[in-house]
């Protein structure tokens, strides 16, 4: 017997957190998760303290070399997470 409106587990899920409006935090957790995939090992390592407040990303990091790396390439790093987070999560970055 097989049934006509059966659904995978995921789109089930999907579709609870979005009409429990918790599908942008969950994509905020998957940029956060996302960044030693598009920044690199190496500043990943560097980077003590990642969050998202108000659209904007967080980055604490231990290098001043490093910070102002980050700075410099802010406008890509922004369109790489985004596209990696499959969304527009963030408007900008924040390094200290």
């Amino acid at each position: 017997m097989r049934r006509s409106n059966t659904k995978k587990i995921d789109e089930l899920i999907r579709q609870v957190l979005k009409e429990n409006n918790l599908d942008g935090r969950l994509k905020e957790y998957e940029l956060v998760n996302s960044w030693e995939k598009v920044i690199g090992k190496s500043v990943a390592n560097a980077t003590t303290e990642i969050y998202i407040r108000n659209r904007k990303l967080f980055v604490k990091v231990r290098s001043s070399v490093i910070r102002n790396e980050l700075i410099m390439i802010r406008e890509g790093l922004i369109r790489a997470l985004n596209r990696e987070a499959q969304a527009n999560i963030i408007d900008d970055i924040v390094v200290r």
